[in-house]
């Protein structure tokens, strides 16, 4: 029986339109994240001893892995953690701004909303190639990184509260090559109040 297994959507693939299309939403959960839930089953197999650890325990602990298993994980595992919190943090009913604490420490750190969003999208731009956006808590405050490929902030240190996927499978098909586009429409998908739990941990 395999250890780690697709989380199914906490919404139909259409929900998200027309920010993100229902062809997208499939595609890129049905295929890309079970790829890496069945890749990461695959790395472990030989390794009973580490089954029993959460996806993100791994990460976290990523240079303590066996090497020939390291860059396996770090890929799939990370694909994994980090597509599950996406689809999380998304929503049919999103959009808006956050509240309370979360609010807070990003008024804190960038000075107001527009700015935060304005340097995530940055970041994201800036992003060559693959790879990921983050909002990261950092002690009780917050920052904005990248990070290439599938790689999570958990593997330095770093707990992230908010995520953008910035693969061109996550947007091409009804973007194309308007990663900005893409961006800015993907503010009114976010669902904040899952973003101040995970803030809030």
């Amino acid at each position: 029986m395999p250890k780690f297994e697709l989380p199914p959507l906490p919404y139909d693939f259409a929900a998200l339109e027309p920010h993100i299309d229902a062809q997208t939403m499939q595609i890129h959960h049905d295929k890309h994240h079970a790829a890496y839930v069945n890749n990461l089953n695959t790395a472990l197999e030989k390794h009973a001893d580490l089954q029993n650890k959460s996806a993100e325990d791994l990460l976290k602990g990523l240079k303590s892995l066996p090497e020939d298993i390291q860059m396996a994980v770090r890929n799939n595992g990370g694909g994994h953690v980090n597509h599950t919190m996406f689809w999380e943090i998304m929503g049919p009913k999103g959009g808006g701004e956050p509240s309370g604490a979360l609010a807070d420490a990003i008024k804190k750190a960038f000075g107001d909303f527009a700015t935060f969003k304005t340097q995530l999208q940055d970041a994201g731009m800036k992003r060559f190639g693959s790879g990921w956006a983050w909002l990261v808590k950092e002690g009780s405050g917050v920052k904005i990184i990248s990070t290439a490929n599938q790689d999570n902030p958990l593997t330095d240190g770093l707990t992230p509260v908010l995520g953008v996927d910035v693969w061109e499978h996550a947007y091409y098909l009804k973007y194309q090559n308007r990663r900005a586009d893409y961006l800015a429409a993907w503010w009114n998908i976010v669902n904040w109040d899952e973003v101040a739990k995970r803030f809030g941990k």
